[in-house]
């Protein structure tokens, strides 16, 4: 049994899992940051563009029942809250998309740094006539 929990902690504490449970972690709080930015940004100019739509309301009525103390109640399909979702996976996935962009763009600057200039190769004649200059500097 002690065997099978040193494996295990072994296992847990590779730098693997630990590095995977931070990006869940941090994926978890991006996660809100980017559905906030829909909901509460993106979506309220969407719905002025479109006329104040709300796409949740929208839903087809499939039967319809009345009870004897005269309450109806509906079976209804909800497309409106799937369309709502599908809009939601897209604006998210394009918010993601240009935070990305943004970050290997700042990254490929980084990156790009001007390298020192490399000293210009000698052409082979030089090098002969400083030779020749150095060994006329001796005998002098």
């Amino acid at each position: 049994m002690k065997a099978f929990f040193e494996e295990f902690k072994k296992f847990a504490l590779r730098g693997n899992v630990i590095d995977m449970a931070i990006g869940v972690v941090i994926g978890g709080a991006f996660s809100k940051i980017t559905s906030s930015l829909v909901n509460d940004v993106i979506m309220p100019l969407f719905a002025t563009m479109l006329g104040n739509v709300n796409f949740t309301e929208l839903s087809l009525v499939l039967k319809e029942t009345v009870a004897a103390d005269g309450t109806v109640t509906q079976v209804t399909m909800n497309y409106g809250q799937f369309i709502q979702n599908i809009v939601d996976f897209v604006l998210i996935a394009f918010v993601l998309f240009l935070v990305i962009k943004t970050m290997n763009s700042l990254k490929k600057k980084e990156e790009e740094a001007p390298a020192p200039a490399p000293e210009p190769k000698k052409s082979d004649e030089t090098l002969l006539l400083e030779e020749i200059r150095d060994l006329l500097k001796k005998e002098n």
